[in-house]
């Protein structure tokens, strides 16, 4: 498999999203915008790299801190620069293997991957 940010509609990738109750899901858009917010330093600029709202990328941040025992993100009080936000070291582990989840399974599902797609119609030609 690839990196989804290298997919083509075509490539076949996997999405996965880990339940671990009601409620209680980490997946592909959680684990983004973890790394954004690790990237950007702020929850506003993430939500808005994924165009999605302050409060909606807010909602889900709260979400993760419930979720586990220390909180994943924690806000940097503002200064001249203004505030911000940032992964604590929990939030970097549960990321970290977030990401290792995910490659294992595409790793172990390569071959069936292979096959399930060697069985595919060819889309109709373009043109």
């Amino acid at each position: 498999m690839t990196d989804p940010s290298q997919a083509t509609p075509d490539t076949p990738r996997l999405r996965i999203r880990i339940v671990f109750g009601e409620g209680r899901m980490m997946g592909p858009g959680k684990a983004e915008l973890l790394a954004r917010i690790d990237r950007c330093g702020s929850i506003a600029a993430a939500g808005r790299e994924m165009g999605m709202s302050y409060k909606r990328a807010w909602m889900l941040i709260e979400t993760l801190n419930a979720m586990f025992r220390a909180p994943l993100v924690e806000r940097v009080r503002g200064g001249p620069g203004g505030g911000g936000a940032v992964l604590t070291p929990t939030g970097h582990e549960v990321l970290a293997h977030y990401r290792d989840f995910v490659a294992e399974a595409e790793a172990a599902g390569q071959g069936p991957l292979a096959a399930m797609e060697a069985l595919l119609k060819q889309p109709p030609a373009q043109g």
